[in-house]
Parts: structure tokens; sequence; C-alpha cells
């Protein structure tokens, strides 16, 4: 049996925790250890979960460690996964039973994929990155590392999303569209046209902003 531990014990940590304490094989397959966090009274006030073990820089792996990274931030993620795969650590990927996932969709390492998603045929997901309930992404779509999809998020089919792209909720990919690595989708938001690398847009149609 597997020892599950997750990086980051926040509030999506505590979501994922969860989530994975309903699957039908925890408690077969693998059990949660406990999470990774520097900030050592993240729990506090929290009842039912697993403990804090220790920060991701001072954790010392045992055999049977797998572990799932539950950083919304792709920066941090990319950090502190990077930290444990040079420890020698491995990471699990993590998919709703309650997914439709085509048989020929290619899913990279570590990736989170959340309940009620539709993931289509020929699609590539890239490693590390997160998917939220009620995505949907298109047949022969290809999203890259370290993304972060929030719920209700649609890719159309051929699009494609670089690498530590984040889509906020709702937002909306067109057929064919490609987004550039490190840029943001705003909530709502509709991209009718091909966005740069490193750029916000936001709005219906998508357009540039800046903060």
């Amino acid at each position: 049996m597997k020892n599950l531990i997750i990086i980051g014990a926040r509030g999506f940590g505590r979501e994922y925790h969860n989530g994975l304490k309903l699957r039908d094989d925890y408690g077969k397959d693998f059990i949660i250890k406990g999470f990774l966090d520097d900030k050592k009274d993240a729990l506090d006030g929290f009842e039912d979960y697993a403990p804090i073990l220790n920060s991701v820089e001072d954790y010392l792996i045992e055999p049977e460690d797998v572990f799932v990274c539950a950083l919304g931030d792709s920066f941090y993620r990319r950090k502190y996964v990077n930290m444990i795969k040079e420890k020698g650590g491995i990471f699990s990927s993590i998919i709703s039973s309650k997914s439709i996932i085509h048989p020929n969709a290619q899913i990279g390492e570590g990736v989170m994929i959340s309940a009620f998603c539709n993931i289509s045929s020929n699609t590539v997901i890239g490693d590390f990155t997160t998917i939220q309930p009620y995505c949907n992404i298109g047949h022969d779509a290809v999203i890259g590392d370290f993304c972060s999809l929030e719920s209700y998020s649609f890719m159309g089919g051929f699009s494609r999303i670089g690498d530590n792209v984040t889509l906020h909720t709702r937002a909306t990919i067109l057929p064919h569209v490609k987004v550039g690595d490190n840029s943001i989708v705003g909530a709502g938001s509709v991209v009718l046209r091909n966005v740069k690398s490193n750029i916000t847009v936001f709005g219906v149609p998508a357009k540039k902003i800046s903060f």
C-alpha cells in the first residue's frame, strides 16, 4: 500500500484530501500519510485531516511514499515538485473515476483531474497540470506542463495552451486557438484569437489587459 503525501495543506490541499478519501481505492491501494507545508498551523481549526509532516525542504522521503502537489500557483507547483523530484520522490496522477477520459488521451506525470470532467479523444495533457471539476477538453487539444484549468473551463478541438497557463473559471478557448506560455485567461473570457506568451487576457472577446 502506498503512502500518499499532499504538497500544500491550504484550501486546495484540504479539498483534495477530502476527495481522495471518497475514492473506492482509498484504504486499499493507498492511504493519506499527511501534508507537506511550511506553515505548521495551516490546519489549525480544521478537523479530520491527516497531519502536517514537515516542510517540503526538510522532509526525508521514505519507502512507499508517493506525492501529489495541490498548489494552485504554477510557479510554486513547479518549485516544490522539482524539490521533491531532486530527492528522488515519485508523483502519482490522481484522476477522478467520475470523469470521462477517452482511452487514447495522453496524460502526463502528476496530473490531477477532478470529478465531472470530459477529456476527449487524442487529447494531450502535460505533466503536473491541474484540472478542476466540470472542465471540457475537446478532441486533439494540447495542454502544456504545470497548467491550471479552473472549473467549467472549455477548450475546443485542436486548441492548444502552452506551459504554466492558467484558465480561470468558465474560460473558453475556441477550436484551433493557441495560448502561449505563462499566460492567464480571466474568468468567463472567450478567446477567439491566438494569445501571445506572458500576457493576461480578459473579456468577451478576450483582450490583453495590464495591471
